[in-house]
């Protein structure tokens, strides 16, 4: 069974890999994660937040007391090209180059067109096989508009675009008017792949100490639906690879996003529940599937169930949220199914 694939032009073993999470905090986990069988690593993200808060500790350091005497002055460094940010990242990445021998993924959390932006060429300098620009972002500004929105994205790709060479995937979230627009606008200021979705993860209300406090909830099969959905509706139709995550815990999970067109699944959850060696699981559930059913490789069934392969592409659009609605019955209890 031939089970690789090509994801962000390099070469995989197979499609199921590890998303940026914590199991990637660390040699250690880095190969423990190859050992289980990963294909390739996403790296967990190093946010802008990170980057820009070491910078004006760095600021303030270097400037303290320089309007005591004129020639201070000429003792700092110029700020404008001085390389800031968590140096223990930049290691784990050349760490990881040295110690494993699967592609390493960088990542970079943030959403401003700011100087943190230079730190992707950073990650490129330090041996990154390609990096992932995860951006998140929530809008409560009243007066911002859906196209200050989407520009404010696109700044950020291109900003991004311009400091590294290497391949450059999108993670993204699903909240736009028009998706596979700005999908499609993403790719071209130069991204190589796009990652549906981003999972935002919702505070919650403390009733008893009466604040508000994060709260983390790890997906389930059922977050499936909607990358799933959007990863059928676009394959094909823009120029770039699609990975999937949020949602896939088991094969079944992994065949349908394969189905629908992404050339690789990333995991993190279900390995967070479960453990590494919860990939060589999926894979021979996968591989045993194939076999059954006579297939002689994964890039047979990649995009096979998309939009464009279906006879009823319809089915993906309104005429199926009309099916769902009528598919709902009475049973004798008078209770729906």
């Amino acid at each position: 069974m031939d089970l690789r694939t090509n994801y962000l032009g390099l070469d995989l073993a197979h499609p199921i890999m590890p998303s940026a999470s914590p199991l990637s905090k660390g040699l250690d986990r880095i190969k423990r994660l190859e050992d289980a069988g990963a294909p390739a690593i996403t790296v967990y993200s190093l946010f802008e937040e990170q980057i820009d808060q070491e910078s004006h500790q760095l600021d303030h350091f270097l400037e303290f007391g320089t309007d005591s005497f004129a020639e201070a002055l000429s003792y700092f460094p110029d700020l404008g090209s001085y390389n800031v940010g968590p140096d223990e990242y930049l290691n784990l990445i050349r760490d990881a180059k040295k110690n494993t021998s699967i592609p390493i993924i960088g990542s970079l959390n943030g959403v401003s067109d700011g100087g943190w932006t230079r730190y992707a060429k950073l990650i490129q300098d330090a041996g990154a096989d390609a990096l992932e620009l995860n951006v998140y972002y929530i809008p409560t500004d009243p007066k911002l508009t859906s196209a200050d929105v989407e520009s404010l994205y696109i700044d950020v790709v291109k900003a991004v675009r311009a400091e590294v060479s290497i391949p450059l995937a999108v993670k993204l979230g699903p909240y736009f008017s028009s998706p596979a627009n700005v999908l499609n606008r993403i790719v071209e200021a130069g991204a190589d792949g796009i990652v549906l979705f981003n999972r935002f993860y919702q505070p919650d209300f403390d009733l008893e100490a009466l604040e508000v406090v994060p709260r983390v909830v790890l997906s389930t099969s059922d977050d499936l639906r909607l990358p799933l959905r959007w990863t059928a509706i676009l394959s094909g139709r823009i120029q770039a690879d699609i990975a999937l995550t949020s949602g896939v815990h088991c094969h079944e999970d992994v065949i349908k996003a394969l189905m629908a067109g992404a050339s690789v699944v990333q995991v993190a959850a279900e390995l967070m529940h479960n453990g590494p060696s919860r990939i060589k699981e999926l894979l021979a559930a996968l591989t045993a599937w194939l076999e059954e059913r006579e297939y002689t490789s994964v890039k047979q069934m990649i995009g096979s169930m998309s939009q464009k392969s279906v006879r009823e592409p319809a089915a993906f659009e309104r005429a199926n949220y009309m099916k769902a609605l009528a598919s709902w019955s009475d049973d004798p209890t008078g209770k729906l199914i």
